[in-house]
């Protein structure tokens, strides 16, 4: 929630992802210990506390069998969420950016995918591969983009010339890209992205991966010092800096500002 919070004063959009939940929430790696209803919990308290913003939440393999998956899907749009992203991963699943990932038989990749489908109302579903051989990835990405998901996502994808290569396979079905600090896939700019015909991107960790750094660096110079916190500088943040960033989150806060908009 407090990364959110930061998150929300620069993008109008945030995504839910596997990886940094599954650090946040329980100081687990992503190897499949998220639960549904914590991920739905946490969720509903973004909404409450960000109601303008767009939520894409990854749900992971729909956490295993699809009536799990359509059950989850139902919660997370009647507590307003944007969208979901669902893989074709079987267990145990990994993080799409290391290796060691086992993916579905495609039919029934599919047969999940469609109920999902067949669930929501006006959910945006991304559809996921994590396939990693080169001529199963165009075949899953042909496939997946004939369905009535929304956007393909191919996750993991290494170079510019496989972004092309899936671009062509999947027509005019929206294309997202999945960036991760450390991951397999090439650092690319916004605009270079759209002129590859992506549509969509996701940043999956950006402040996971900061606060490490930072809160690390923080510890050791109090150690350094003695124990003596250093001086709060006018770019610097105190108590009254993050109980400002905080109090925008109370929801009474919101229906205020809605009532004043009016």
């Amino acid at each position: 929630m407090f990364s959110a919070s930061v998150s929300a004063q620069h993008y109008d959009g945030m995504f839910i992802s596997g990886f940094g939940f599954a650090a946040s929430h329980y100081g687990l790696p992503d190897i499949g210990f998220i639960a549904w209803p914590d991920i739905v919990a946490f969720v509903q308290r973004l909404r409450l506390a960000f109601p303008e913003q767009h939520l894409l939440v990854d749900i992971d393999d729909g956490y295993v069998d699809p009536e799990t998956a359509c059950h989850t899907v139902q919660h997370l749009e009647a507590i307003g969420a944007s969208g979901v992203i669902l893989e074709d991963q079987k267990r145990p699943r990994r993080c799409g950016h290391v290796n060691g990932k086992q993916i579905l038989p495609l039919e029934e990749y599919l047969e999940k995918l469609n109920l999902v489908l067949a669930a929501r109302r006006d959910l945006v579903v991304v559809a996921r591969t994590d396939a990693t051989e080169e001529s199963e990835i165009l075949r899953r990405a042909k496939a997946l983009a004939a369905t009535d998901a929304d956007v393909v996502l191919v996750d993991g994808v290494r170079s510019v010339e496989w972004i092309r290569k899936v671009r062509d396979v999947i027509g005019d079905k929206p294309l997202l890209f999945n960036q991760i600090a450390g991951g397999k896939s090439p650092r690319l700019s916004l605009p270079e992205l759209s002129d590859l015909g992506v549509d969509v991107a996701i940043y999956s960790t950006p402040c996971l991966f900061a606060a490490q750094t930072a809160m690390d660096t923080a510890l050791r110079r109090l150690k350094e010092d003695d124990g003596r916190l250093p001086e709060v500088t006018p770019s610097g943040v105190g108590v009254a800096e993050c109980l400002a960033l905080l109090e925008k989150n109370i929801s009474r806060h919101h229906r205020r500002e809605a009532t004043v908009a009016r």
